[in-house]
């Protein structure tokens, strides 16, 4: 499958601001299952935007704007080919417990068994665990999977019902949230269990005969477990999906502290008004090397959040 993906980011402030430095994860991640043909980010006010390479293996670009501006505007153009998936067994072995627990004592897995920012271990969630009957009785992966349908059973996806830094206690009493809130609580569920687990930020291709219930003009987030003999597994808990071949993945983290698509602050008393939209579409090849990203200067943002705060991010629906 091959995909191009447009995801444009507007900040407008209410009083001038100057000394802008933002960090921007927007490049879709290349992989064995995933490889990114073509990514273009143009920034405005005209900036240079490097680049770095994260410890989670997130390409980071960056950019600093020195002088006034009351206007910041980020467009980035990408160009993915995934691949097929093999098929998920119906079950894994009893062993993969005691192997799980020897791959939580490494160094490459031991952050992802362990609370984090946005996914801690609070007694609201100790009762969610209780709720779901979540325990080992069951192999990893059946109860994963059947964690994933409770998520997508017992809450409610309702847009703009809670922010960008809200606590996974919010979305469980409410019984209702945004795909964020649902990889959070998934997240922090699953590590208490002993399975390694992360954060992924990305989009999510929509089919006219699929029910998604994600904002079709948002970036999108779910939840990688990795299973002894299977590795990395995405579930996505919003819409009761195994991320497969619709899912196009940006950038991995504990959470979504890790991953945000930008990230920035300014010098100036200003309030913020962040505009965003996306559009993920199928492209019918992949991309010559020497082909440039079209521009479309018509297309029109439609997405829009307020934020009093000089830090400057975005939530995932």
């Amino acid at each position: 499958m091959y995909y191009k993906i447009e995801h444009l980011t507007r900040y407008r402030y209410s009083a001038p601001i100057r000394e802008n430095i933002m960090e921007v994860r927007m490049r879709p991640r290349s992989d064995a299952q995933q490889h990114c043909a073509k990514f273009k980010l143009s920034v405005t006010p005209p900036a240079q935007a490097l680049f770095f390479q994260d410890y989670l293996g997130n390409i980071v670009h960056h950019f600093n704007i020195p002088g006034q501006h009351g206007q910041l505007t980020l467009k980035a153009e990408a160009e993915v080919q995934l691949q097929p998936l093999p098929e998920l067994p119906e079950s894994l072995p009893t062993a993969s417990w005691p192997e799980l627990d020897r791959l939580a004592e490494q160094g490459d897995f031991w952050d992802l068994v362990q609370p984090s920012h946005f996914a801690q271990a609070t007694p609201l969630l100790t009762e969610l665990a209780a709720e779901f009957n979540l325990n080992r009785r069951s192999d990893p992966l059946r109860l994963l999977r059947r964690l994933n349908q409770a998520m997508f059973e017992t809450f409610a996806y309702t847009p703009d019902s809670t922010a960008v830094d809200s606590t996974i206690d919010e979305a469980i009493a409410a019984r209702k949230g945004v795909c964020q809130d649902f990889s959070h609580i998934m997240l922090a569920l699953t590590r208490r269990l002993g399975i390694p687990c992360r954060y992924v930020s990305g989009y999510l291709y929509h089919l006219k005969e699929a029910e998604d219930r994600s904002a079709t003009d948002a970036s999108h987030a779910w939840v990688e477990a990795y299973l002894p003999e299977l590795g990395w597994v995405g579930f996505d808990p919003t819409n009761n999906l195994i991320a497969a071949e619709r899912h196009i993945r940006v950038a991995v983290g504990r959470d979504y502290a890790d991953v945000p698509p930008t990230r920035g602050i300014f010098k100036g008393e200003a309030e913020t008004d962040l505009t965003v939209a996306v559009r993920v579409n199928l492209a019918d090849a992949p991309p010559p090397p020497d082909e440039l990203l079209p521009s479309d200067s018509g297309w029109e943002a439609s997405h829009t959040e307020d934020e009093l705060t000089w830090q400057q991010q975005q939530q995932q629906q």
